[in-house]
């Protein structure tokens, strides 16, 4: 191994536990539902940032336990910033009637498209290339919606309030919003906080849509 020099030292030393198991890209795995498991591909790099087992497990767990959480089951999501797709396997996994993912990277979509047809999920799933700050209309709308962009670059309501504009979100659909610990999300426009959890370096709001 080649020997790192002191300022590589220093810059690992900083970096988090959390963000060094990111980067190493830790196996991602479905963690309930008909498909537990089975383990999903992952792009290679740091472009994309799976949501850990061990979140996910955790986020699903208050779905199912909180009396304002819509039933996964026969639930229509939406799967933004998708990436791998975990967050919307997960839901296609415990139930959930459809998904749309929606993402801009083209490594990303490749990968989702192989985790799709691996679960044999194709169905179920629909696939979109697009910014998610100006989403294409939505062909019909979510009652559950995943959202977990870019940290650090303030992405979050910038897609909520496009989502919004385009029709993504039904009335009284539950957001649930993953950012880094220090990014603030105020509840933007039409949205309530119903909770939030911390994660290591992730933030979890669960916010509840009001339509206008």
């Amino acid at each position: 191994m080649a020997a790192l020099t002191a300022s590589a030292w220093n810059a690992r030393a900083r970096t988090p536990p959390t963000r060094l198991a990111h980067a190493r890209k830790a196996p991602v795995r479905i963690v309930g539902g008909k498909h537990r498991g089975r383990r999903l591909a992952a792009p290679e790099g740091r472009d994309t940032r799976p949501t850990t087992d061990r979140t996910r497990e955790a986020i699903f767990n208050i779905l199912a336990h909180s009396d304002w959480a819509p039933e996964i089951e026969g639930v229509v999501a939406a799967d933004v910033f998708c990436g791998t797709g975990a967050l919307g396997l997960e839901a296609l996994s415990r139930g959930a009637a459809r998904c749309s993912f929606l993402d801009s990277g083209k490594a990303a979509l490749t990968t989702l498209r192989s985790n799709i047809a691996t679960l044999g999920e194709e169905d179920a799933a629909t696939v979109l290339r697009a910014d998610a700050t100006r989403p294409p209309p939505a062909s019909a709308p979510c009652g559950l919606l995943f959202l977990d962009p870019p940290y650090a670059q303030g992405l979050a309501p910038l897609a909520l309030a496009g989502l919004t504009r385009n029709g993504w979100l039904a009335d009284g659909a539950v957001a649930v919003v993953e950012v880094g610990d220090r990014d603030p999300l105020p509840p933007p426009p039409g949205f309530t906080a119903l909770d939030e959890r911390r994660y290591g370096d992730t933030r979890v709001a669960f916010l509840r849509f009001a339509a206008g």
